[in-house]
């Protein structure tokens, strides 16, 4: 096998982040730019907007490709670093859309890799906690194998994850490409979508519309919850690290559904009540990601108490939603 470092540079690089124009794509955008990269953002906006970027537009060191990652890639001039971000991201996406999550998950992740190898760029891949499945092992660690269903509904997602850190390891160690993996877990802020499924923001625009919080289940299932800002800062760490990864980034604080669903009732000030339904296939009853080695490799570990990121999250969705009903 022929090593390669890839070529990063000390300071202002080209970086090529697909999925640029979604929830977490584009607050990465936004501190690329604010550190003076050049940033090419691809996405086909199937579950992306143009609006989470639009003020980046008159950027010099910005530019927009309208592309579907799923088919060839290709990016005129150098470039430093492919980060990809490209992929419907909540339960309500990726089960609307199983074919399309399966293929930016493979054929996207081979064509962003060879676009890297073309380039001689670093690649950095985004995961997610979702690799791990419904664990057996809490917290989560980077050396668990997963419990995964990979012929139930949510196996789309997380098999396409499975296949593409298994594809960039394959990258790196046949053709020397310069990667790293990161491992989401539960990000939330600003520019999620108010109808995007995710539990964050089903309660708060229920919270914020007087109608009942919806629970699946009985609620004692848990989740740990990172703001988008301590994400972004943890998954460019990673980046800008010598470590190939894979890395978990995510908050460890650790809540119980209906826990979230109380807290939001009284940040929001809301009079809606809690109701529960059915819990869906194969959803993971814990999830909690064990941070020890974020925190020695890199230095990183989120600064963001819960409350505080609800309260900026609660002031977007209750924007959005005014907007939307105007």
């Amino acid at each position: 096998m022929t090593e390669r470092t890839g070529r990063w540079p000390a300071g202002r690089g080209r970086i090529v982040v697909t999925g640029g124009a979604g929830f977490l794509g584009s607050h990465l955008c936004d501190r690329l730019v604010e550190h003076g990269h050049e940033v090419v953002c691809v996405d086909n906006c199937v579950t992306g907007s143009t609006a989470n970027v639009d003020h980046l537009m008159s950027h010099g060191g910005f530019t927009f490709l309208g592309h579907d990652v799923s088919k060839p890639v290709s990016v005129d001039g150098p470039v430093d670093a492919v980060l990809h971000f490209a992929s419907p991201a909540s339960p309500r996406d990726y089960l609307e859309l199983p074919i399309q999550t399966l293929k930016v998950g493979s054929l996207g992740t081979h064509n962003c890799l060879g676009l890297a190898k073309a380039k001689d760029a670093r690649f950095l891949l985004a995961s997610t906690s979702e690799v791990y499945g419904d664990p057996q092992v809490h917290p989560q660690t980077e050396s668990y194998w997963g419990h995964v269903n990979p012929i139930g509904p949510r196996g789309v997602y997380d098999e396409a994850k499975r296949f593409a850190e298994a594809i960039t390891m394959a990258y790196h160690r046949s053709h020397g490409v310069d990667v790293r993996i990161v491992r989401i877990f539960n990000t939330y802020g600003p520019r999620m979508r108010p109808s995007d499924g995710r539990v964050v923001s089903n309660f708060l625009v229920q919270a914020l519309q007087g109608k009942p919080l919806t629970v699946y289940g009985d609620g004692t299932q848990t989740r740990s919850f990172c703001y988008v800002d301590d994400e972004v800062a943890g998954i460019l760490a990673l980046l800008e690290s010598d470590h190939v990864g894979p890395v978990n980034i995510g908050n460890p604080n650790e809540f119980t559904v209906s826990e979230l669903a109380e807290m939001i009732i009284e940040i929001t000030g809301s009079s809606s009540e809690i109701v529960h339904e059915a819990l869906p296939v194969d959803d993971p009853t814990q999830r909690r990601p064990d941070i020890g080695l974020a925190r020695s490799v890199l230095g990183w570990e989120p600064d963001v108490p819960i409350r505080e990121g609800l309260a900026r999250t609660v002031s977007y969705l209750e924007s959005e939603v005014n907007r939307r009903e105007r």
